[in-house]
């Protein structure tokens, strides 16, 4: 997939998001005249998926000092490199995926930012990856947009596809994604026309065929009886169905599934596939797998929003060329030979 063009607003430049203890640093070493070169890595405790290093490239165009500006500054020495670890690789407890050589204060205030981007996106991306591995073959979409702010869905939504995912829900998100949006329709709709097949129908007449035809078929009657109605009046324009059984109900089942695959084949819609949705997680896609369930994508949302980010931390291991470290730490910049130079 391609790097989207990642939205860097003026705030984070100027550093509001920083913990306030970074700009009291910068303001101390500027009336001290202090400001040495660091190597700065970023790695963290637990291993996953690797998410934000686009962003966080963003952010270092906008503050670093440009690498020609720099060398013509130090007599053709080269201070600002940034290396980095390719988004949505696998990366080991303690491995570096970020690493910052430059004049500490072009980039210190933005050690709280950098740090946010790899935490909360690797964890949606590895989140993401456990869902697609337990799916095999099998189509994985996110929809976690609604769990989470609206200021970070599309970013949420990238960072699914990094994972694995085929697909998102959200309009911004699948732009920012690289991917067309794929879904069906809200509960809302049947509801609202009071007959799935009513609006179905309506749906089938006033949007573009570029839009594939998924309903749901869980609002009013028996999941197996509404997907051979709404197939009845659709018939090859209908793409699938969505089982969303809620919980009150039992959910949605591998024998719900295999029931409904087996009537839509013996009145010939075999051409017409089956989603599922309601609280999807890798274990439970797992199950389904294991029993042959017949579904075509599962639409997996919570699991994806509410997982946890992955705490990166980052370490100044040398200064001016020389190792250093907090307690705790090894001095000296940790062995990265999976960076690769992005800036």
């Amino acid at each position: 997939m391609t790097t989207p063009q990642f939205d860097i607003r003026p705030s984070l430049i100027k550093g509001d998001p920083a913990d306030a203890y970074l700009h009291w640093t910068k303001e101390v070493m500027r009336l001290e005249s202090l400001n040495p070169k660091v190597l700065m890595d970023f790695s963290t405790p637990n291993p996953g998926v690797l998410c934000g290093v686009g962003e966080a490239k963003a952010l270092l165009l906008n503050v670093l000092p440009k690498v020609e500006q720099d060398r013509q500054a130090h007599n053709g020495g080269d201070i600002v490199q940034v290396w980095a670890m390719e988004e949505g690789e696998k990366f080991e407890a303690g491995e570096p995926v970020l690493r910052v050589i430059a004049k500490y204060a072009s980039f210190g205030l933005y050690e709280t930012s950098l740090l946010g981007m790899l935490s909360s996106s690797s964890g949606w991306a590895t989140a993401s990856k456990e869902c697609v591995e337990a799916a095999g073959e099998t189509t994985i979409i996110a929809y976690g947009a609604r769990h989470i702010h609206p200021n970070v869905a599309h970013i949420l939504d990238y960072a699914s596809v990094v994972g694995g995912c085929s697909s998102v829900s959200t309009i911004l998100g699948s732009k920012h994604a690289g991917r067309n949006p794929l879904g069906n329709m809200p509960h809302s709709l049947p509801l609202l026309f009071g007959d799935t097949v009513a609006a179905a129908q309506a749906f089938d007449k006033h949007i573009g065929m570029e839009t594939q035809r998924i309903v749901v078929v869980d609002t009013f009657k028996d999941e197996a009886e509404e997907s051979l109605n709404v197939a009845e009046a659709l018939r090859d324009r209908l793409r699938g169905v969505r089982l969303d059984t809620p919980s009150e109900r039992g959910g949605v089942t591998p024998m719900l599934v295999k029931e409904i695959r087996n009537r839509l084949d013996h009145m010939n819609f075999k051409h017409v596939e089956i989603y599922v949705s309601g609280g999807f997680t890798p274990e439970k896609i797992q199950e389904f797998q294991e029993t042959n369930a017949p579904v075509n994508g599962y639409l997996v949302g919570s699991y994806i929003s509410s997982a946890a980010p992955n705490e990166f931390r980052a370490d100044i291991l040398e200064i001016e060329d020389k190792p250093v470290a907090k307690r705790g730490r090894v001095p000296g910049r940790l062995d990265g030979n999976r960076l690769d130079r992005i800036l």
